[in-house]
């Protein structure tokens, strides 16, 4: 006789009971927002002599990296002014081929050279298609990899020639920065220029310290072209390539 009080009522066996349906719930908007933030701050900086006039000769060129006696803190580079293929080089991501140049004309340098020349060139302390920077770590530590940290103080002396007269001119150009700030960095930096300035005014060929405008390169075709290194001047005024000082041709 079949036990049929064993069965299960309501339903096959083994089928779980259906589930009561869920109430709606309405998704209101939350009184405020919670957002997750991100940021990155940069900061660089840097300062800059007056220029030192320096008679024009086959050694002043030689004697840049002697400037730096006893104030680097490490080897001292000589980076030469861009080759006129790299005319369009700057240190900036965001424009791909300009950035692709600059990459192509420093990647041999050290990254305590290519740090400096990141920095200064990203705040416009100096201009490699003309000048000639000779440059080292003045001051801080590097990191693992061989580059400064953010508050270590990069630099040396950057020169060019005088457009007018054909006369080099130096300058001690220090900079700083990266992903932090220290409040004693200014205040370094400010005495290592006054070092800088102190064995530049020391040297045998200077002459003193003049005012002199930067040379502008010329925008497109145009301008004054040397015909030794190929640089355009975009001023009228000028007679002496400010890159190699050679005498520019006028038609």
């Amino acid at each position: 006789m079949p036990l049929e009080f064993l069965k299960r009522r309501g339903g096959e066996p083994g089928k779980p009971a259906p589930l009561a349906p869920q109430p709606a719930r309405s998704v209101g908007l939350p009184e405020e927002v919670v957002a997750q933030e991100y940021q990155l701050k940069l900061y660089y900086a840097g300062k800059s002599t007056e220029g030192v006039r320096m008679s024009a000769g086959p050694q002043a060129m030689a004697e840049l990296p002697g400037m730096l006696s006893g104030i680097a803190r490490g080897e001292i580079e000589v980076v030469e002014p861009l080759p006129i293929e790299f005319a369009q080089a700057v240190p900036q991501i965001v424009r791909p081929s300009e950035a692709m140049q600059w990459l192509n004309a420093n990647h041999q340098l050290s990254p305590v050279a290519r740090h400096a020349l990141y920095v200064l060139e990203s705040i416009d302390a100096i201009d490699m298609a003309f000048d000639t920077f000779a440059c080292a770590l003045l001051d801080g530590e590097t990191d693992t990899s061989g580059y400064p940290e953010y508050n270590a103080v990069v630099g040396g002396v950057a020169s060019h020639w005088d457009e007018a007269t054909g006369d080099m001119i130096v300058r001690g150009v220090v900079g700083w920065g990266g992903r932090g700030v220290r409040g004693d960095t200014d205040r370094i930096a400010s005495r290592i220029l006054g070092g800088l300035l102190t064995n530049i005014l020391a040297n045998q060929h200077a002459l003193g310290l003049t005012a002199v405008e930067r040379p502008v390169p010329a925008a497109g075709r145009g301008g004054l072209v040397c015909a030794h290194c190929g640089f355009a001047s975009g001023h009228e005024r000028a007679f002496y390539c400010p890159k190699c000082g050679m005498r520019l041709l006028r038609g």
